[in-house]
């Protein structure tokens, strides 16, 4: 009978229908086995053989998973790397996923390493040079030969490491696990001379899109400041959180990243950095949706366009002509007259985008031009986010030829992921004690053993509600985040006990506007203790260090998600178990 009267609360209805919203996020598999597939090295085996690094932002679940090399049946990290173990250069691997089946084969591991010394390279191009030929003045082509230095660059052979491939245990559920539980490499980055915030969040976006070229999805970088109230405080450092790799390859990608070139018929014409590209137009005055194009299309299939304009330096405007002097003019479906030749964009010698030429700019050299581009979405709104969010990577793949300033290492450390998975069982076990006790305390006061059930229902259900929520919000479960678990759950518990003092003293024979008064004198003391919570959690967001800003969150949403959703529900639970 009470079971029944539960279920026509509407608050306790509420509760139902957020856990089984957040159950459906999270998509729990306790016994997923596989390895899942977290980045892909470029011109690597398993990459030249098609497999692709998972996309910035897929779901854990959405992940291809192995599940079996050359037949053998792979159901962890260790049957992974048994097999991966005795492979050899030339010898043939087939990988089956759930998506599908590749064969590769097993190359020898060299990497370039270029050094500090410097070598004169004679470069020899075909330039186009007017002469005077019967009194006519004709242009005719002729060979210059430049000379320019260059780093040199050896290569070395570290064997057979693996196939390319970046893998951790299958996932259980879509928690992203941050670098704490997952393990991984965290880098300290600064700036060798002092720049202002502008200048730091361009070499925020710059790396973040180098590492994302690269292959690697699973990666952080985030701006952080120390306190100018400390000795040697307010300086800014920038800390590169890599999972699942090891520090001499986060070392190889940083050092490695930062050659841009535009090339039009395979001939560069300019290389990004301040040397060949001054100036890259970031503000609105000279960038934006379109004006002259705007948004077109019908419900389901928008397309917004967008611009912005570069300055190239004078040789690199010469360059430019000098390549699309001799190309020929053509018209596309949509009247448009550009060359036959597109503006092909290369980082680190991968190709990331292509642009069309206008026709006007046949042989010209020109320092102004602008850019041009569309983004696509089901409706208009979409379309014009869609399109800013490509004009921006674009803008910082032209400027990330070269960094503003000159980054040094200052920390760099690898993370084992032991420690963490220690605190986390170590921080379930003392979780489910401090409940068994607080309710053993309640049991005891109140002498209703009736009281464990709606405390156990309400705990279990904030943790499925935060931790479905973050899978939502694509926030990473670390340590502080678990934490501020902890914190939520033990306010949370407390309201409890605040909630089942005020109701529970004298409750029995009483009317039912005293019980619903207890109820707000109850609610008075929770709101009050939660809007504490959140102004003395709003400070550490911006005090600039990741780990405060992942405590403060997780405490502020799981706090939030008690109040709105938990708390009345257990209000709701104590008035049908005790009153009724």
């Amino acid at each position: 009978m009470k079971l029944k009267l539960i279920f026509k609360k509407w608050r306790v209805i509420f509760l139902v229908v957020a856990l089984a919203i957040m159950l459906f996020a999270l998509r729990p598999n306790p016994y997923a086995e596989g390895v899942a597939i977290n980045s892909v090295l470029r011109d690597s085996a398993a990459h030249m053989a098609g497999i692709q690094s998972p996309k910035a932002g897929t779901m854990p679940m959405n992940k291809e998973i192995i599940t079996s090399i050359n037949n053998v049946p792979i159901r962890n990290m260790e049957d992974y790397g048994a097999v991966i173990a005795p492979l050899q250069i030339g010898d043939d691997v087939q990988i089956r996923t759930n998506k599908g089946i590749y064969r590769l084969e097993v190359q020898e591991d060299i990497v370039e390493i270029t050094t500090n010394k410097t070598e004169e390279v004679n470069i020899t191009e075909t330039v186009l040079v007017n002469k005077t030929i019967d009194g006519n003045i004709t242009q005719v082509e002729e060979n210059v030969t430049r000379t320019e230095e260059r780093p040199i660059t050896i290569t070395e052979s570290r064997g057979v490491e693996d196939i390319g491939l970046g893998v951790s245990n299958a996932p259980t559920s879509n928690l992203r696990k941050g670098l704490d539980l997952q393990g991984g490499t965290r880098v300290l980055l600064k700036p060798a001379e002092p720049v202002d915030d502008d200048t730091l969040n361009l070499i925020i976006d710059s790396l973040t899109e180098r590492l994302n070229v690269y292959g690697i999805s699973d990666v952080t970088v985030l701006l952080v400041k120390t306190s100018p109230d400390i000795i040697g405080g307010g300086e800014s450092y920038i800390l590169v959180e890599i999972a699942g790799v090891t520090e001499q390859e986060v070392k190889d990608l940083i050092g490695s990243q930062g050659k841009f070139e535009a090339k039009v018929a395979n001939q560069t014409v300019f290389r990004g950095g301040g040397q060949d590209i001054t100036y890259v137009c970031r503000t609105g005055t000279c960038s934006g949706i379109d004006p002259n194009v705007g948004c077109q299309g019908q419900p389901g299939n928008y397309q917004c366009g967008f611009y912005f304009t570069i300055t190239l330096s004078q040789a690199a405007a010469q360059r430019q002509a000098d390549a699309t002097a001799n190309l020929d003019v053509e018209v596309s479906e949509g009247g448009s007259r550009q060359l036959s030749e597109p503006l092909v964009l290369y980082l680190d010698d991968q190709e990331v985008d292509r642009l069309n030429i206008a026709a006007d700019l046949k042989g010209r050299a020109v320092t102004d031009i602008s850019i041009s581009g569309a983004g696509a979405a089901p409706n208009e709104a979409d379309a014009a986010r869609d399109a800013l969010k490509n004009m921006k990577t674009l803008q910082t793949i032209l400027i990330t030829g070269s960094l503003p300033v000159k980054l040094n290492i200052a920390r760099i450390d690898t993370v084992s992921p032991q420690l963490g998975a220690q605190f986390v069982n170590n921080a379930l076990l003392l979780g489910v004690l401090a409940i068994l006790v607080v309710i053993s305390v309640l049991v005891i006061s109140y002498r209703r053993l009736i009281l464990a059930f709606p405390i156990a229902t309400i705990a279990l259900s904030e943790v499925i509600l935060i931790l479905g929520m973050a899978s939502i919000i694509g926030w990473n479960i670390d340590l502080a985040a678990i934490a501020g678990i902890i914190v939520a759950i033990g306010t949370g518990v407390d309201d409890q006990i605040v909630i089942a003092d005020e109701t529970l003293r004298g409750a029995r024979n009483e009317a039912q506007y005293q019980w619903k008064d207890k109820l707000k004198r109850a609610f008075f003391i929770i709101f009050t203790a939660y809007f504490t919570t959140m102004v003395a959690m709003t400070p550490l967001l911006f005090a600039g260090a990741g780990l405060l800003k992942g405590f403060a969150l997780t405490t502020m949403l799981g706090v939030t998600i008690g109040v709105l959703i938990t708390r009345p529900a257990f209000a709701a639970l104590v008035e049908v178990l005790i009153k009724e």
